[in-house]
């Protein structure tokens, strides 16, 4: 290798590092193991790397509002984001659905769950062993709002509301069912499912007629309109890898 081609190689890899920077993303529970995944491939196209926090799209909302310096908002609904915007908390013009999430009933026991449900309409959840039915809080987590829409549509207040746990996201919800704390659960299907495929216990798959579309977009946050990293980050995830990372963990894409 001559000394001039050293150089050159040299120069064109130290001008790569040192244009990689660092984007900070609030990212909703239920896209956590994608997400992870993606930020990886992420980084390797990229040289830029993502911090992530996950948690609930309400709990995050509140902490933009309060000054966090997140820089990209992944949300679990459309609705935050378009308020962000509104509110003058994101940049204008950013903002787009990333995926399409689909809700899931799910236990981790075996054949508890049939595959439309009809064990909500039970009235032997004792003799079942069904003492806590889990879910995310409305208030909080768009995944919940959805599982009390599926619980009205259905006609089993009665039945499943004494049963009830609410846990601050669908990752906390997710736990309760993981840990058998609860015996049944409203989760994300991303979080029980790998290429089409429940990976552990019995589940139904919520039909998406049964409650609002859960569309989640992404937005660009004030904090990361200068941020390089923050837009190379959501030009990505409406890119080829990113788009079968996504579908692979059950999700739905507009485009």
């Amino acid at each position: 290798m001559t000394l001039r081609l050293f150089v050159a190689l040299f120069g064109s890899l130290f001008g790569a590092l040192a244009q990689a920077g660092e984007v900070t993303v609030a990212v909703a529970a239920n896209f956590t193991a994608p997400m992870q995944k993606i930020a990886q491939a992420f980084e390797q196209d990229t040289g830029h790397k993502a911090q992530l926090a996950f948690g609930a799209t309400g709990k995050f909302y509140a902490q933009i509002k309060n000054g966090a310096p997140f820089a990209v908002l992944l949300a679990a609904d459309d609705e935050t984001p378009a308020r962000l915007e509104k509110e003058g908390l994101a940049v204008a013009g950013t903002r787009f659905t990333y995926a399409t999430g689909r809700l899931a009933l799910w236990s981790k026991q075996p054949n508890l769950v049939d595959d439309k449900g009809e064990v909500l309409r039970s009235h032997r959840f004792d003799q079942l062993g069904i003492h806590k039915i889990a879910m995310a809080d409305p208030k909080l987590a768009p995944y919940g709002v959805a599982a009390m829409e599926v619980i009205k549509t259905l006609g089993v207040q009665a039945n499943v509301m004494p049963k009830l746990v609410q846990g601050d996201s669908i990752g906390q919800t997710y736990q309760f069912v993981s840990t058998e704390n609860a015996q049944l659960g409203f989760v994300a299907l991303s979080q029980i499912s790998l290429d089409g495929r429940i990976t552990q216990g019995s589940a139904w798959v919520v039909p998406q007629s049964m409650h609002t579309p859960l569309k989640q977009d992404a937005v660009l946050l004030n904090a990361g309109k200068d941020n390089a990293a923050a837009h190379a980050l959501l030009k990505y995830l409406q890119g080829d890898t990113a788009k079968t990372i996504i579908r692979t963990y059950g999700y739905a894409l507009d485009h």
